[in-house]
């Protein structure tokens, strides 16, 4: 018996990716770190500033997503965001870039506690990358 679901990611641009062997997903749901195997039950959660990890078949993508909201339902997971990168391909001056325009929307007076709590939750995860 296959332990295999399907997981599709979408941005704004295009269709980023679409994977038929995976067997787990890591997402960070505003509920915290939610793992997702076939036959877990249907949700929807809103997504925080993270890690997606992807375990399939053929090996392990990291992605790192701002934002977003993922729905599994009949064993196909589908993540919506607006903001996702592949770690594999991305350079430390790109991570130390986005560290400091953060921080710059950190500091700034006029945000709220809950947008400055996103902002400071993205750079802890961006720090986090190796």
């Amino acid at each position: 018996m296959s332990e295999e679901f399907k997981v599709e990611i979408v941005n704004p641009e295009k269709s980023f990716l679409s994977k038929e062997d995976v067997v787990e997903v890591i997402v960070p749901a505003f509920e915290g770190e939610m793992g997702i195997l076939k036959d877990h039950i249907s949700i929807i959660s809103f997504l925080k500033p993270g890690i997606i990890t992807i375990l399939s078949k053929s090996g392990e993508d990291k992605f790192f997503v701002e934002d977003g909201i993922a729905e599994f339902r009949n064993n196909n997971l589908s993540i919506l965001t607006s903001s996702i990168f592949n770690l594999k391909n991305t350079d430390k001056n790109r991570i130390l870039d986005l560290i400091k325009i953060a921080e710059e929307e950190s500091n700034k007076t006029e945000i709220n506690d809950q947008v400055k709590y996103l902002i400071d939750q993205k750079i802890e995860v961006l720090r986090s990358i190796d």
